[in-house]
């Protein structure tokens, strides 16, 4: 008897501990994946409320967090966590060893929000950021969303199962569906009614993976209060539906050179129909939502033939017949949503992101894409986008973000105020500081300064107060996280390794619109103060739990310094190219070569910066052999030609999604610099001796006296550029995404040379 009764007893411990693990609620759940264990610490309430909001209070020695939805609780835990207890999680750590007592809260801390609807994702985030993602990296993810008061994410991982399962149905082959349905790289293009077929045939593997994928993600999510945006319909039809399937559809031309999908006409008698199949499909595989995501006509010119009022109409009824209650989400991005789409709809039925409000808004702050009369009747939210093909680089808009947030809702009387705030970059992973920023705008209700936040955000980001490390953070903030008004440049300040060489290099991709906003010099100063801070604090890291925030920051700072100076040294190079000073040109393009393998060691440090994290997750997709190398071609592919030669060349693609990550500088963007040098160093040589084709007579007999003075002229050198990276795109060789050499010494090194040649 006092043996089954001490079972019990033990059995009934176990059940508790197990309990307390695993989470009395989602909340809970989240804190142990933070911290195995940290859930005790805390109690969590949720309680009803008119308006969203949340309350931090103290209960014993336990941290009490209330909020009237998980996600709104999730704030204020990382609110906590943040202003609190010193932990700053972010992108490049989710996890965090919690102190053995909690700091109290002394006083009860209350913040609300009217901002209801916070949105999260742009397309393309699931192609340059997610594109290979597994649960474990989702997970993760959502727990961000969470602790950044997201309830509005766009959920389309796997629409691609849902188009297979629907151009069956239709009478399409495995073979015929493989040409329309892109790669794991460019999946979101496809998605976005650009490109067929590019990075493809897909193995029915990736389906199932992906299917299973988004299921997990999606309960997650629900799990969480949160409410995922599915992919709705918008008319996408493979290109050849005319022939195929006999149905009216307008040809969408070319997209950057590729064959884009055709638009199936909504008057077409067939189009219920398809609409019809596909939700079906859709809602077969994830369930209906209270919010579909459609972009028609994304990035194309007017056509005089379509009735965009109708379209409009058309593609409303057919989301209705789904959930009589959801919401249409489109971006606010160039010309659409058309006007005569936005006129047509009820108010209510249309929820438009403002996709660039921090540069480019259309809600009535000055703005090459103002429209005066908004949105008009319907909801609106204000987004951040920030970030372009996912590019590394230091860049925001603290200034800008903040007057055209805290303006928003009076600068143009006949707009409505947002109904919340949006994520909408293109890539993730990146300059945590401006997501972090955008976050905290809903809970704080007055205007404040960025020198104000910003020094709260040290605290909370590394634990610690250091003079140096606010006077560098200080300066960024004033400098390159500061681009003023009327820049309307796509993104970070691109890093000049990563551009295709030319006499007059400044930007990497095609479309940046980069201008020179800061003085070089202030992001060497800025490293420099940084490094020092950093120093001090690395002696003292007995006392520091975590230097992990502050190395990575470490790292990514002196990589811009050294990018930013590296660009100065290239307009040396290109002098001593046009002054034909041959000696001062080797050794200025050899110290520029010498900067970029130096560069591609420092990032050599730290996992985020490493190509390896991109590439072998791509790797790890892949169940054969021939699955791995397609996926790790669509992989290298995105971050260098993107296209095929036409694409890359003359469709501009080349370089949009460009990397300074190491291993990339090294094997790819290195042997291009060094082929334009040798090319600049070889037409220098050759010019010292005679030049008998620009003589008049053989072969330039019959030129005449114009064609030969402009041989005469300076010449740019040719180099077949598509040629020399296409073979990088094609080859296996392994990169590791684990670090090597220490952050803060290899930080230092690169302080030296750069400070010794002042």
């Amino acid at each position: 008897m006092k043996k089954a009764l001490k079972t019990t007893f033990l059995t009934m411990v176990c059940l508790f501990g197990l309990l307390m693990t695993a989470g009395a609620t989602p909340i809970d759940d989240l804190i142990e994946r933070i911290d195995k264990g940290g859930s005790r610490k805390f109690k969590i309430e949720l309680k009803q409320a008119d308006k969203d909001y949340f309350e931090l209070d103290q209960q014993g020695s336990r941290v009490v967090i209330r909020g009237n939805s998980w996600v709104n609780i999730g704030v204020g835990l990382n609110w906590y966590l943040k202003y609190y207890a010193g932990v700053h999680l972010s992108w490049n750590q989710m996890q965090a060893k919690l102190p053995n007592v909690l700091p109290p809260v002394t006083k009860k801390e209350r913040h609300e929000t009217g901002l209801t609807l916070r949105y999260a994702f742009n397309y393309c985030t699931f192609s340059y950021s997610m594109a290979f993602w597994d649960w474990e990296r989702w997970q993760q993810e959502i727990d961000w969303l969470c602790l950044h008061g997201v309830n509005l994410p766009l959920a389309i991982v796997g629409e691609e199962c849902v188009w297979r399962n629907m151009l069956l149905k239709l009478g399409y082959s495995e073979e015929e569906i493989g040409k329309f349905i892109a790669g794991p790289a460019f999946l979101a293009w496809w998605e976005m009614n650009n490109l067929e077929g590019w990075g493809g045939p897909l193995p029915l593997s990736w389906y199932a993976r992906q299917e299973q994928l988004q299921k997990k993600i999606l309960k997650r999510m629900k799990e969480l209060g949160m409410h995922p945006v599915l992919p709705g319909y918008c008319g996408m039809m493979p290109h050849d539906a005319k022939e195929r399937l006999g149905l009216n559809v307008s040809d969408a031309g070319l997209w950057n050179g590729f064959q884009r999908p055709a638009n199936l006409v909504p008057t077409d008698e067939r189009f219920d129909e398809i609409a019809k199949l596909y939700y079906d499909e859709l809602t077969k595989l994830y369930g209906k939502a209270d919010y579909y995501s459609m972009d028609p006509f994304h990035e194309s010119g007017d056509d005089a033939s379509i009735d965009y009022a109708a379209s409009g109409r058309k593609l409303m009824d057919a989301m209705k017949r789904v959930n009589p209650k959801a919401v249409w989400v489109i971006q606010g991005w160039t010309e659409n949503p058309r006007p005569e789409m936005v006129d047509s709809m009820k108010a209510g039925d249309l929820l438009v992101l403002d996709l660039f409000s921090e540069c480019r808004p259309m809600f009535g702050a000055p703005s090459i894409w103002k429209r005066g009369n908004g949105y008009k009747q319907h909801q609106w939210l204000f987004c951040l986008l920030q970030n372009f093909g996912a590019n590394v680089g230091l860049h925001g808009r603290m200034d800008q973000l903040l007057n055209n947030y805290y303006g928003s809702s009076n600068a143009v009387k006949t707009w409505s105020e947002p109904s919340g705030i949006g994520f909408t970059m293109e890539g993730s992973e990146n300059n945590p500081v401006m997501f972090e920023l955008m976050s905290e705008l809903p809970w704080r209700s007055q205007k404040f300064t960025k020198e104000e936040w910003v020094k709260c955000y040290i605290k909370a980001r590394y634990n610690i107060e250091n003079t140096d490390i606010e006077k560098a953070w200080l300066l960024l903030s004033k400098t390159i996280y500061n681009c003023p008004p009327g820049n309307n440049q796509q993104g970070p300040h691109e890093s000049i390794f990563c551009g295709r060489p030319s006499l007059n290099n400044f930007q990497a991709s095609s479309w940046s619109k980069m201008k020179n906003y800061y003085d070089p010099a202030s992001t060497l100063e800025a490293a420099r103060i940084f490094l020092s801070g950093a120093e001090e604090i690395s002696n003292l890291k007995s006392q520091i739990s975590n230097l992990n925030n502050l190395e990575y920051d470490l790292v990514d700072i002196t990589r811009q310094a050294l990018a930013d100076q590296a660009r100065l040294q290239y307009q040396h190079v290109i002098a001593d190219y046009k002054a034909f000073a041959v000696e001062d040109f080797r050794k200025s393009s050899e110290r520029f070569l010498h900067m970029l393998l130096l560069q591609d060691s420092l990032l050599a440090t730290r996992a985020e910066f490493r190509l390896g994290h991109w590439t072998q997750p791509a790797i790890n997709c892949g169940t054969t052999p021939e699955e791995q190398q397609l996926y790790e071609w669509n992989a290298r592919v995105q971050i260098t030609t993107w296209g095929n030669r036409y694409c890359a060349d003359t469709g501009g693609l080349r370089d949009y999604a460009h990397k300074e990550w190491q291993g990339l500088l090294r094997d790819f963007y290195y042997p291009r610099w060094k082929a334009y040098f040798d090319a600049l160093l070889a037409q220098m040589e050759a010019q010292t001796k005679p030049q008998p084709e620009l003589l008049g007579g053989g072969p330039n007999a019959n030129k005449t006296a114009s064609e030969l003075f402009a041989m005469a002229l300076p010449q740019e050198v040719k180099i077949d550029w598509y040629a020399l990276e296409e073979p990088w795109t094609l080859r296996h060789n392994g990169y590791s995404a684990q670090p090597e050499g220490d952050a803060l010494q290899m930080s230092s090194r690169v302080m030296k040379f750069l400070l010794e040649r002042q």
